[in-house]
């Protein structure tokens, strides 16, 4: 190998060293796995709260303000629960497997990664809770979906391009689920819920095993 040779090689190297380095690559697949089945288990506790409220409430009754305002209460409760379980392993996880490779934890690229993440999410939380105020209740899956995707998309840059791929996911589903908003909760049980988990099992094999 020449010297021109070697030089190509140094700067392949460097560049390649200088491209991870300004990445986030601690992420766990095992992270993702364990978010998808908290929002399962969330779809399911939703569905059979909306099994239950048909069986015990005539028609009428179900539309009713009364109605309308437990339902949109359990959801809330529900979503919740599966935002504050799912991001408190995703961070057991992730700083689990920073630890075991040596790696920074809370460094910047780990800060412009929340940042860019955060920005979308709460743009959709706050437009999903003004779409609440004015009772459109059945449009907020789809634009969780959405937010959450534009949301995966702008942090990717920051971390593992698979990130990006599963983004575009969740706006596709997300799209499905405006233009099928009765199935709403499929769409959200597909996207939060399976997505997660075929996207982090993908990630642990890849990366972690």
């Amino acid at each position: 190998m020449n010297n021109k040779e070697q030089h190509l090689k140094s700067l392949s190297e460097i560049r390649t060293l200088m491209r991870e380095s300004s990445k986030f690559i601690s992420l766990s697949g095992l992270s993702g796995v364990s978010a998808g089945i908290t929002a399962l288990i969330g779809a399911f506790f939703a569905y059979n709260y909306m099994n239950n409220l048909h069986e015990n409430t005539a028609y009428n009754e179900r539309i009713s303000t009364h109605y309308l305002s437990d339902f949109v209460k359990f959801f809330l409760i529900d979503a919740g629960f599966v935002l504050i379980v799912a991001a408190g392993l995703a961070i057991f996880f992730t700083t689990r497997k920073a630890k075991q490779e040596g790696l920074a934890i809370w460094d910047d690229t780990a800060k412009r990664l929340v940042v860019n993440l955060l920005l979308p999410l709460a743009a959709g939380g706050i437009f999903c809770l003004i779409m609440l105020y004015h009772g459109i209740t059945i449009m907020i899956a789809p634009a969780t979906l959405i937010f959450y995707g534009l949301a995966l998309i702008n942090a990717s840059k920051y971390t593992l391009g698979e990130v990006r791929w599963l983004g575009i996911t969740e706006i596709a589903l997300g799209l499905l689920a405006a233009m099928f908003p009765r199935n709403g909760l499929l769409f959200w049980a597909l996207g939060f819920g399976v997505m997660h988990i075929v996207y982090g099992s993908y990630m642990y094999f890849k990366y972690e095993r």
